[in-house]
């Protein structure tokens, strides 16, 4: 067992720290985040940092990198009425969604990616129409982060998603729907058929579910 500390990762050269360091909490979900200028201009960027953070009311995290530099998203979120999508990544389009990570000037990303904005129930930043599932958020607190990322906490308003991707008993059939995920920062992954597990109990080893 390869033993890597502290001390060697801050002497790593930087591509390789950030290849490694992306790569250590394993698989993570791929996001695109659609937002939109107050003058209407849309933007959209591939997000792996998506959190879970509560059911009732339901709560989602998104961690954005520093903003010593402009960041896009994070402009538009805090000029937009806190409004953004999530859009999960259809896996034949991976190129795509990758590609809207390219510094896009005067061009948005939705246009020059190939991906379809839509506006849907009044909602003002922009979905993805390719994708089976997509979210529509709202920001209600920010935190900074030591290292300068900021955590963006939002409460779900709207879901959009295709009939195959949800089952009978509310879980979300990412398999059917096709989605990606993602390890590092440029490897994308074919969801598989989960193998599901019950409510588990001290002294009932868990069975999958039939």
């Amino acid at each position: 067992m390869q033993h890597i500390t502290a001390a060697d990762i801050t002497a790593f050269e930087k591509v390789y720290r950030l290849n490694f360091v992306n790569g250590l909490p394993g698989y993570k979900p791929a996001n695109l985040v659609g937002t939109a200028a107050p003058g209407g201009r849309t933007n959209l960027a591939i997000f792996s940092s998506v959190l879970h953070l509560g059911s009732d009311p339901a709560v989602l995290g998104m961690v954005t990198r520093p903003t010593t530099v402009p960041r896009h998203t994070y402009q538009n979120i805090k000029d937009n009425g806190g409004c953004y999508t999530l859009n999960q990544v259809p896996m034949p389009l991976v190129a795509h969604a990758h590609y809207t990570s390219a510094n896009f000037e005067d061009e948005s990303e939705f246009d020059a990616c190939g991906f379809t904005a839509e506006l849907r129930d009044g909602f003002a930043a922009p979905y993805v129409a390719e994708s089976a599932l997509s979210i529509g958020m709202r920001l209600k607190e920010e935190h900074a982060i030591f290292n300068g990322t900021v955590l963006l906490v939002g409460t779900v308003e709207h879901v959009y998603l295709r009939p195959e991707a949800l089952r009978p008993d509310g879980t979300l059939d990412l398999a059917a729907a096709d989605t990606a995920a993602i390890s590092g920062l440029d490897g994308y992954h074919q969801v598989l058929a989960p193998v599901r597990y019950g409510y588990a109990r001290p002294g009932q080893f868990p069975e999958p579910l039939r």
